[in-house]
């Protein structure tokens, strides 16, 4: 019997679109809630416990992006491109990161909308969220238990896989999967190019670019191109309304650490209270800092942007330089928005 995966994963969408940050009801169309609702209430809630970035609100975050993303009309628009109808069903694993809620839920979508079977090796930093939806997603379409299956242990019996982890696990992954076809994901970042002439709602929204996830997102903006004598003050003046990322222990503690030893090393600074920004060259800042670099024209960006594409993720501005995103939407990818820009659904589908 054919599944229609489809229908699943939009089934789920309407499940996840019942959990806010602000209000968490039942809808009467949604599909076992009976089962399901309540214990992903204490989920969410109990989150925190198993990775302390995890908070309420940004898992609430994740939850309302993937129930926006899993419409019939988004999916459809997704697939549109590809031929499914010749897919020969083999097993992939997937090594996921834990680093933001939800993180490896895309390579997990494709897999099984592509039509093999998906073996998980979930992070230890985010093993809960995700067996959650895949149990969910059992109970909708019981012959989905035989399309997905989590290990705790290594890898085995597997015909691809898609490994994400940083630049030193990357290494392990491409001499120990070197037989296997695969997709390898390292660290990246993301940068934001403005010439001071962006509004005030602009910089607002790459606040979020900023803080959401505590940074800690390689969609997250962590370093500035900003033009020859950028006055910041209109920068710290819009990001201002993010002072409560400060509240979080885990944040705060990144702060006060990563302030005392650029200080140390006798670094110049600009600070707000809750954000350090320094002139760097590097695009990876630590959490709670953003780093920033001056240009003196744009076509200069543009080349350094080139030479560095394969260590970037996002590029956020007003449509300064080629392939950059609106302020504010690094952290609401489309489905058809793919990591590191490899097609991970073109990839599964001619194995």
């Amino acid at each position: 019997m054919q599944i229609d995966k489809k229908k699943c994963f939009v089934q789920l969408g309407k499940f996840l679109s019942q959990f806010s940050k602000n209000d968490a009801h039942q809808k009467a169309d949604v599909l076992h809630n009976d089962l399901f609702f309540n214990p992903f209430l204490d989920l969410i809630q109990l989150s925190q416990s198993h990775n302390g970035w995890y908070t309420p609100e940004q898992v609430y975050f994740a939850i309302q992006s993937w129930a926006e993303a899993l419409t019939e009309e988004n999916l459809n628009t997704w697939l549109a491109d590809y031929d499914l109808s010749n897919v020969k069903p083999k097993t992939i694993g997937l090594i996921l990161a834990g680093n933001i809620p939800l993180v490896g839920f895309h390579d997990f979508l494709s897999v099984l909308i592509s039509g093999h079977q998906v073996l998980v090796k979930t992070s230890s930093n985010d093993q809960h969220l995700l067996p959650f939806l895949a149990k969910y997603l059992m109970a909708v379409e019981p012959e989905l238990k035989n399309k997905i299956t989590f290990v705790e242990g290594k890898l085995e019996n597997f015909d691809g896989v898609i490994a994400t982890g940083s630049n030193n696990t990357a290494r392990y992954f491409e001499f120990y999967f070197k037989d296997k076809p695969s997709i390898i994901r390292k660290s990246r970042n993301s940068i934001a190019v403005l010439n001071g002439h962006e509004t005030k709602e602009q910089l607002v929204a790459l606040g979020e670019d900023i803080f959401r996830y505590f940074g800690l997102g390689c969609r997250n903006v962590s370093k500035l191109f900003v033009p020859k004598g950028y006055d910041f003050s209109s920068f710290f003046e819009a990001i201002f309304e993010y002072q409560d990322v400060i509240h979080y222990e885990k944040y705060a503690n990144n702060y006060d650490y990563n302030k005392a030893v650029f200080l140390m090393s006798n670094f110049k600074l600009l600070d707000n209270g809750f954000l350090t920004i320094k002139e760097d060259l590097s695009h990876a800042s630590p959490i709670s800092s953003v780093f920033y670099e001056y240009y003196d024209n744009l076509d200069e960006v543009q080349k350094r942007l080139n030479v560095d594409q394969e260590i970037i993720q996002c590029i956020v501005s007003n449509d300064l330089v080629q392939n950059s995103i609106a302020f504010g939407t690094t952290q609401k990818p489309k489905l058809w928005d793919y990591a590191d820009n490899v097609d991970t659904m073109a990839f599964l589908i001619n194995l």
